[in-house]
C-alpha cells in the first residue's frame, strides 16, 4: 500500500492511498477535499515517479539515470561506510559498493511510500527491500528504510539528501 499525506497551506492533511499492484502510482482514493485541480497532488505524483524512475535506473544498473534527479550537492547518509557522501560524484561512488554486493537481476523495491510535499521542498520516506550477498556468497533479503529531502529548482525536483538505515534488532 501506498500512502502520499499532502500538506498544504489552504488544506488540511490529506492522505490518498494506491495500491503496489499498479506499476505507476496512481491515486484512488483521496479523504478530506477534491484534488484534481490541485498544484500539491501534482507535485506528490511528480515525486513518487522520480522515486519509481530512480528505483527502475537502480534494477538496470543504469547509472545515468540513478543520478538524474539528484542535486550536484547531494548529501547522503548510508548504511555501509562511508557512513556520509558529499557531492554527487561521492554519492554515485556507493553505487560501486552496492552493486558488488548484490546478486543479478538486482532487486530494489519500495512499500509504504509516503510523501509530504509543499510548494518548494518535499520529503518521502518508504521501506525498501533489496537481496544482499552474505559472506558466504548467500543472497539474504534485507530490508532497510528510505528517506529523502527534495527541493523544487527550476520547476524540477531534486533530491538534495538520501538517507538509508537499517532496522534495529534485539
Amino acid at each position: 500500500m501506498v500512502r502520499t499525506r499532502l500538506f498544504g497551506s489552504l488544506w488540511p492533511e490529506i492522505e490518498a492511498v494506491s495500491h503496489p499492484s499498479e506499476k505507476r502510482s496512481v491515486v484512488q482514493t483521496v479523504k478530506c477535499c477534491d484534488m484534481s485541480n490541485d498544484s500539491t497532488s501534482n507535485d506528490v505524483q511528480l515525486i513518487r515517479t522520480l522515486i519509481d524512475r530512480w528505483a527502475e535506473a537502480v534494477r538496470k544498473e543504469d547509472f545515468t539515470a540513478i543520478r538524474a534527479d539528484h542535486d550536484p550537492d547531494i548529501l547522503m547518509f548510508d548504511v555501509p561506510p562511508p557512513f556520509l557522501s558529499r557531492g554527487i560524484d561521492a554519492y554515485m561512488a556507493t553505487w560501486d559498493l552496492f552493486f558488488s554486493c548484490v546478486k543479478k537481476p538486482v532487486t530494489f523495491d519500495f512499500e509504504d511510500v509516503e510523501i509530504t510535499a509543499g510548494p518548494e521542498v518535499a520529503f518521502a520516506t518508504a521501506k525498501g527491500n533489496c537481496v544482499n550477498t552474505d559472506r558466504d556468497g548467500k543472497r539474504e533479503p534485507l530490508e532497510f528504510r528510505l528517506t529523502m529531502g527534495l527541493k523544487k529548482i527550476d520547476g524540477k525536483w531534486r533530491v538534495m539528501h538520501e538517507h538509508h538505515s537499517l532496522p534495529a534488532f534485539d
